[in-house]
């Protein structure tokens, strides 16, 4: 899907990636000689690349964002632009709006970062079961086993709620049922009979089972519907018992609600891997509560995953002007329809 310049002829798409890539996925690139590529940093991990995007998004065909935020204010300048492929499967920090409606496709790298994020689940709700980070610190400090504080648990035989039951989700309820657990599972979106012939039981009334579960584990997207969904109503629902795991977006949870309820005992404890705000203010309450477990957005940071997402990541880019991008892949299927 060659771009044409102002005389008409055909001229290279640019591409401009905020970060590099795995290395397999930066030769697949660099085997393209048609694509003029430009890497904002060679650094994986560090904050958003915003500034920098902002002063190379204009001459760009395509691009490759991270957390980076596309605004339609940015994309307003960039009148080549006709591709976004993100880094990850989440899509809230794009204006998928504007992206649609200017025929700009967004791809996502569906599929790469599933079995990591579903395992990274289980660890945060094994280290909250077995309080692996207190003991952890009980024994460095010569301490040795904790005698105070809350008791350890075993999974088996604990009722989970699974909130989003897509490829992450699935993948978890799996693994929970593994692990013993009785699996409810949440999600108006999905056929409840495919809930049932899973082996699993539907949970179509959110907070009824809310109020039922041991664990509540969030495998959800980000939109207007989920935003701030766990709030004190929600948590105040839950057993007080009850933990939380999230590894799906920050901004699903009131995470001023999770930490008064994590302090005044409306429930147990709490396993999150994203949070509104990242990086986070070292303020944040959260961090002073000895019930939480706390990652950084790493649930997909595995080496295999980063390796699975930067070629499904680079092979969105490169199928997009090939003309081959499967919709599956995108969040705006209509406008790679428009510019087929």
């Amino acid at each position: 899907m060659a771009r044409k310049n102002q005389t008409g002829q055909k001229r290279m798409p640019k591409i401009v990636l905020c970060r590099a890539l795995h290395p397999t996925a930066m030769e697949m690139l660099a085997a393209r000689p048609e694509i003029e590529l430009q890497v904002l940093t060679d650094q994986f991990r560090g904050p958003p690349m915003q500034k920098e995007l902002a002063a190379a998004i204009g001459g760009a065909d395509g691009v490759m964002v991270g957390l980076e935020k596309v605004s339609d204010e940015l994309l307003s300048t960039a009148p080549n632009l006709r591709v976004i492929s993100r880094f990850g499967v989440g899509f809230d920090t794009l204006d998928i709006a504007s992206c649609t409606r200017r025929g700009i496709t967004v791809g996502v790298v569906n599929g790469a970062n599933d079995l990591s994020v579903a395992e990274h689940a289980m660890m945060l709700m094994l280290a909250v079961a077995r309080r692996t980070l207190e003991m952890d610190a009980s024994v460095r400090a010569g301490t040795w086993m904790l005698q105070s504080g809350r008791r350890m648990h075993e999974l088996a035989g604990r009722k989970v709620l699974v909130v989003g039951y897509g490829r992450i989700g699935t993948r978890v309820a799996k693994l929970c049922t593994a692990f013993g657990m009785e699996v409810m599972v949440h999600d108006p979106n999905f056929p409840t009979p495919r809930i049932a012939a899973d082996g699993h039981t539907p949970a179509p009334d959110l907070m009824a089972a809310v109020a039922q579960a041991d664990v509540v584990t969030l495998h959800c997207p980000l939109y207007e519907a989920t935003k701030a969904m766990v709030n004190t109503a929600f948590l105040k629902s839950m057993k007080r018992t009850a933990w939380l795991i999230n590894t799906a977006r920050g901004g699903i949870v009131d995470e001023a609600a999770l930490a008064a309820a994590l302090a005044d005992g409306t429930i147990e404890a709490a396993g999150v891997d994203v949070l509104v705000v990242e990086p986070p203010d070292p303020a944040n309450p959260l961090f002073k509560l000895p019930n939480i477990v706390l990652a950084p957005h790493n649930a997909a940071a595995a080496l295999e995953t980063y390796a699975k997402m930067s070629r499904r990541a680079a092979l969105n880019l490169i199928e997009y002007f090939d003309g081959t991008l499967d919709p599956g892949y995108c969040v705006s299927p209509e406008a790679l329809r428009k510019n087929s």
